[in-house]
């Protein structure tokens, strides 16, 4: 109870750290692999996954109806620039819509204001400048977004059992690991996106107590996957 009362302050510390908090809402395939590409960058705060896009009510992995499944980016715009988080977006999938049978798929992103929209344009004139050819990303407001189950969120942090009984003092529920700065640099970590040592240097930056973020370094460098 104590190490779960530990890592929600940390992470309440990390939230309250960014002056202006924003959020991005992408899909770009399957929504595990950008979860973890994104969990991986310095300014992320939080990812989750789910679904957006559509109009049926209620969707679910099984049910998804006429939604895409996205994922959900809060970052601190001090660290990194929605610009920066776009081009980490176009630059990582194909835009265009031939190579989607289903809307499950599809490019899509979702802006939440007017700042966003206006960078989303300059940034797509840029890329259709540099593949040459149209981008056809399905572009529109921000109108929902429905959190996926809880097996979906960090999926590859998952997949390693061991890595996960290790970090059970820290999360005794699978639930706490949604919000997870911490578990979101660990899951693009497993993916391959980054090393230990960059974490680690990291983690010494973060604006948190020396003791959360001594107990945060000593778990990461003492975990065997």
């Amino acid at each position: 109870m104590a190490e779960e009362l530990t890592i929600r302050l940390i992470e309440q510390g990390l939230a309250a750290t960014a002056e202006k908090m924003e959020t991005a809402t992408f899909g770009m395939g399957c929504f595990w692999g950008p979860e973890a590409r994104f969990g991986s960058l310095p300014g992320v705060i939080r990812t989750r996954v789910g679904f957006s896009g559509g109009t049926s009510l209620n969707p679910s992995y099984r049910e998804m109806g006429d939604h895409t499944e996205t994922v959900e980016v809060d970052f601190d715009p001090a660290i990194l620039t929605y610009e920066e988080i776009l081009l980490h977006f176009w630059q990582n999938h194909y835009p265009n819509r031939d190579q989607y049978k289903r809307r499950q798929y599809i490019s899509l992103i979702r802006f939440h204001n007017t700042e966003q929209e206006q960078t989303i344009e300059k940034v797509k004139r840029q890329m259709e400048q540099e593949i040459g050819e149209a981008i056809e990303t399905d572009i529109a407001p921000f109108t929902d977004f429905t959190l996926a189950e809880e097996r979906h969120q960090k999926y590859y942090l998952k997949r390693y059992p061991k890595a996960m009984v290790q970090l059970a003092p820290l999360y005794p529920e699978n639930g706490l690991l949604v919000d997870s700065t911490f578990a979101a640099r660990l899951n693009g970590f497993v993916k391959g996106f980054g090393n230990r040592q960059n974490l680690k240097s990291e983690i010494a930056g973060w604006n948190i107590a020396p003791e959360y973020q001594e107990i945060l370094i000593n778990k990461l460098m003492a975990m065997k996957w």
